[in-house]
């Protein structure tokens, strides 16, 4: 069967006055339906410009490479043709939803709004479809908080307001942009256990974006690491936790508080900067700040810094972007 979503050879750049931005820089990767896939990495790796690639939604970017939905390239439609796509077959969750739904109207309008102008409904219809979502997604009463607004919901309420509206159109594809920031750890739990509730019920893809490695390990079934706008590592969620074979994967996951730290435990953290995206180093990026080029002898350390790595098979599904992986020996 052929996966849901097939993105390939992924480049978005936007042209600056102080150069030519690689915000995404050659990623490929595949959603199946009723699989998720986590996109991982720092601010910066080119998480959401890809998401954003996806639907369709840049403006003035060069964005090259092919993006198919059901087999369908979506990369150089026109925006009649995406929007179509947009919400009917691929939605979208964006990271904060004060500012993505507006205040002047109810949520129900906005639900409402999106679903009859898929559908082609009459306002009774969108009304009942928004009371119908708001239901689904665990809002109380949702026959009086349809004629509410956003501000008079929690930031939880608000995330599920946006799922709700994501989901009207029961869409095929689900694009979350690190849809728990900012919310307390309970809730977090409350929003990832609703979608993939949802998920099962529907069999939706997910790409779930996020910084936020708790996240992966709990909605995740194959992960895909970014550094500096390309792929560093891409492996199921459990062999990247347990055998990550890139170093700034690693770096990563040593940053994270574990349970037997003590009170005066000092953090984990990844020496140096991001990459620039306008004049990116001709070769492995995460170079200038990985202990193992450091320590490679002088023909190992020359090569990291003059060629790019590629993607490369380290085991079935396991893949990194490195000359000096960190795998136990006899798995290349």
């Amino acid at each position: 069967m052929a996966p849901l979503l097939e993105v390939e050879d992924l480049k978005v750049a936007f042209d600056t006055p102080r150069g030519t931005v690689r915000a995404v820089d050659g990623i490929s990767f595949s959603v199946e339906a009723g699989r998720t896939l986590g996109l991982v990495g720092e601010s910066g790796s080119g998480k959401s410009v890809t998401s954003l690639a996806v639907m369709g939604l840049h403006r003035g970017a060069a964005v090259t490479g092919s993006i198919r939905l059901h087999g369908q390239e979506l990369n150089g439609l026109g925006e009649k043709e995406l929007g179509t796509v947009r919400g009917r077959r691929a939605a979208m969750i964006f990271q904060d939803p004060l500012s993505s739904l507006h205040p002047f109207y109810t949520v129900g309008e906005q639900i409402a709004e999106h679903y009859r102008v898929h559908f082609k409904a009459n306002r009774k219809a969108g009304r009942a479809r928004a009371v119908e979502m708001l239901a689904e997604v665990g809002i109380p009463e949702p026959a009086r908080r349809v004629d509410e607004y956003p501000h008079q919901f929690s930031g939880g309420m608000r995330q599920r307001v946006m799922i709700a509206m994501a989901l009207a159109c029961e869409p095929d594809l689900l694009i979350a942009d690190e849809p728990t920031t900012a919310l307390d750890v309970t809730v977090q739990a409350q929003i990832l256990d609703l979608i993939a509730r949802i998920q099962q019920e529907r069999g939706l893809g997910v790409v779930m974006i996020t910084h936020d490695l708790g996240v992966v390990a709990r909605v995740a079934h194959e992960v895909l690491v970014m550094y500096g706008g390309r792929a560093a590592e891409q492996a199921p969620v459990d062999r990247l936790f347990a055998q990550p074979a890139h170093p700034y994967t690693r770096g990563l996951l040593d940053s994270l508080p574990r349970l037997d730290d003590t009170d005066d435990a000092p953090l984990r953290a990844i020496p140096g900067s991001p990459p620039s995206l306008i004049a990116p180093a001709p070769g492995c990026s995460f170079a200038p700040r990985c202990a193992r080029t450091t320590a490679a002898s002088a023909e190992e350390h020359a090569r990291c810094l003059a060629e790019r790595p590629v993607l490369g098979p380290l085991a079935p599904g396991h893949q990194a972007a490195c000359h000096l992986p960190l795998v136990p020996e006899g798995v290349l």
